[in-house]
């Protein structure tokens, strides 16, 4: 039997609040997602939270909502899924692949003040994404966004419970969105939601993810949307999920640091966590020069695994239209990483055959990405 990459934990909380939704004919948007977006926006520490179908229409609903549209340019990272750079593309802009950090593989702020000053300064938004549960470096990026005027959105998709200089991952930006996703650190099964201080944000947000509705609701309709919006029984799920969050990123490093103990014996590049952050592994990514090899030889050995993301977005065919600059480093990554399961429900046993594989199998050293990043020097 294969260990899988992931596995959701679903409770009896989650089933009881599926089971009274049901019971109340309330199965769509209703008073529960109110609930669950003043819960998670406690949790985050900001004032607001919006709710939407899924991590997808929060992005286009937040980047729409902080006033990003036609003639607009966004610098984001193209290693990321490709819902990053597609919800700039649905809002009207045009994205602009900054690279990433080769510790981190997050948006480097240096690639992105580069861009920034080939352009003129002619930035409107910075779209960061918390890679793998680790935040960006959100501070140089705030510094940089409010340069340009810019705003800065964080594609918080992986990072639930994340934490930078103390702060938890949703309250570090201008607006964040994070997403429900099975796979991700907490579920509703699908959903999505939006965070933010800024009271005009959220409003607008919470009118587009509804049809454009007002404040009063009904067939009043202010604006231009779509439905976009969480039910009730995603909202339902999340509330138990929520409660266990904290217990669920524990869980995640601890299985972390036990990886990275093995892993200390093989020539892999384990994941780092800064100083200054709290990773919450929403997936443990590791580098090495022959992965294609060590995925197919730990799949011999029952352990499952997989690569986020094998092309960097300007890569795809979808943005064959791109001619903006390059990535040399998220070029190099891409044809290294390798996540290995991490998720809270592993067992002692799981770790430890997740550790004997990769002691067996021969990894070869990942060629260094800093060579790459002469690019910046």
């Amino acid at each position: 039997m294969t260990i899988p990459i992931a596995d959701p934990d679903i409770g009896d909380a989650e089933l009881k609040g599926v089971v009274d939704v049901l019971e109340s004919g309330m199965l769509a948007d209703g008073d529960v997602v109110r609930e669950f977006e003043d819960r998670f926006a406690e949790y985050c520490g900001t004032e607001y939270a919006v709710a939407t179908s899924n991590g997808t229409t929060a992005l286009h609903a937040a980047l729409v909502a902080a006033g990003i549209g036609e003639g607009d340019t966004v610098v984001t990272t193209p290693f990321s899924f490709v819902a990053t750079a597609n919800t700039i593309h649905f809002a009207g802009a045009t994205p602009l692949f900054a690279d990433v950090d080769p510790a981190t593989y997050n948006l480097d702020p240096r690639s992105v003040e580069e861009v920034a000053r080939e352009r003129g300064g002619d930035v409107d938004a910075i779209l960061p994404v918390h890679l793998y549960g680790l935040p960006a470096e959100m501070d140089r990026l705030r510094e940089i966004a409010d340069e340009y005027d810019a705003t800065l959105v964080e594609d918080a998709a992986q990072a639930h419970g994340a934490e930078y200089r103390g702060r938890r991952a949703g309250s570090l930006g201008d607006a964040a969105c994070f997403s429900f996703y099975p796979t991700k650190n907490m579920t509703t099964g699908e959903g999505g939601i939006i965070t933010t201080d800024d009271e005009e944000i959220a409003r607008a947000a919470a009118s587009f993810v509804n049809h454009g509705r007002g404040p009063d609701g009904g067939y009043a309709h202010v604006d231009h949307g779509h439905n976009f919006r969480m039910t009730n029984l995603a909202a339902a799920i999340g509330l138990g999920q929520l409660d266990r969050l904290d217990e669920f990123v524990e869980a995640r490093r601890a299985n972390a640091a036990a990886l990275t103990d093995r892993l200390d014996e093989t020539p892999a590049i384990a994941p780092v966590e800064p100083d200054d952050r709290r990773h919450a592994y929403h997936q443990y990514t590791v580098r090495c020069g022959n992965r294609d090899a060590v995925r197919d030889a730990l799949g011999e050995r029952g352990v499952g695994s997989a690569v986020y993301y094998p092309t960097p977005i300007h890569r795809l065919e979808a943005f064959e239209w791109y001619e903006g600059p390059a990535a040399p480093v998220g070029d190099a990554v891409a044809e290294q990483v390798l996540s290995l399961p991490v998720h809270p429900k592993l067992s002692k046993g799981d770790l430890e055959t997740i550790g004997d594989a990769v002691s067996e199998i021969e990894i070869e050293p990942a060629a260094a990405a800093d060579e790459a990043e002469a690019h910046y020097v």
